[in-house]
C-alpha cells in the first residue's frame, strides 16, 4: 500500500514556485536568444509565391473539413481542382519536388542555422538541470490529483529512490522536466 505524505507549504514556496519560475524566464530567454542568433538570410521575406502555396494548402484544408456542409458533387469537383494531375493547384511533379529537397540539403547556411538552434537549447538546459539536480534533488514537490499506474513512477518520481510512495507525488526534478517540454512546446509553435 502506497503512503499518503503531507506536502509541507515551504516546499511549494521554495521549490515549486521558484523551480516553475525560472523554467519559464529560460524558456523566454531561449526563445529570445535563438531568434538572435538566426542569421538574416535564413528568415527574408516571404516570398510571394510561397505565400501563395500557403494559402492553398489551408484552402484546401477548409475544404476537407468541411465537406460534409456541401453537396458531394461539389466538392468532387474542388477535389479535382486542387489534385488534379495536369494542373490542379497542389499537385507537384516528383522532379520538383525532389529539386528543392535537393537545394535544402546543399545550403551551407541552412545546417549552420540549424546547429546554432540546437546549441542554444542544448547549454542552457544542461545547466539548468545541473542546478535543479544540485538545489532541488530529492524533493517530493507536488501530488497530481487523479491516480495513476506504476508505469508512470520512472517519470513522475525521479529522483526519489522510494518504493512505497504513490506514483500521484511528483519529484522537483521531475517538475522541471515537466515545465520545460510545456515552454518548448509553448514556444516552438510560436515559430
Amino acid at each position: 500500500m502506497a503512503e499518503e505524505l503531507v506536502l509541507d507549504t515551504a516546499i511549494r514556496d521554495w521549490v515549486l514556485v521558484p523551480l516553475s519560475v525560472v523554467m519559464v524566464l529560460i524558456g523566454v530567454l531561449r526563445y529570445f536568444v535563438a531568434k538572435l542568433m538566426r542569421s538574416p538570410a535564413a528568415s527574408p521575406s516571404p516570398d510571394p509565391k510561397l505565400v501563395k502555396e500557403g494559402q492553398v494548402v489551408v484552402r484546401a484544408r477548409h475544404l476537407r473539413t468541411g465537406a460534409q456542409f456541401i453537396p458531394a458533387k461539389a466538392f468532387k469537383s474542388r477535389k479535382v481542382y486542387y489534385t488534379n494531375e495536369e494542373n490542379g493547384l497542389l499537385h507537384v511533379p516528383k522532379e520538383e519536388a525532389q529539386k528543392a529537397q535537393a537545394a535544402m540539403f546543399s545550403d551551407p547556411n541552412m545546417a549552420m542555422d540549424m546547429m546554432k538552434k540546437n546549441l542554444s537549447m542544448i547549454v542552457p538546459q544542461t545547466l539548468t538541470f545541473a542546478w535543479v539536480n544540485f538545489f532541488f534533488s530529492g524533493f517530493v514537490a507536488a501530488k497530481i490529483p487523479f491516480p495513476l499506474t506504476l508505469r508512470f513512477r520512472g517519470m513522475l518520481q525521479n529522483g526519489i529512490d522510494l518504493g512505497t510512495v504513490d506514483v500521484s507525488y511528483v519529484s522537483s526534478r521531475s517538475w522541471c522536466v515537466y515545465i520545460f517540454l510545456t515552454v518548448f512546446i509553448k514556444i516552438s509553435s510560436k515559430d
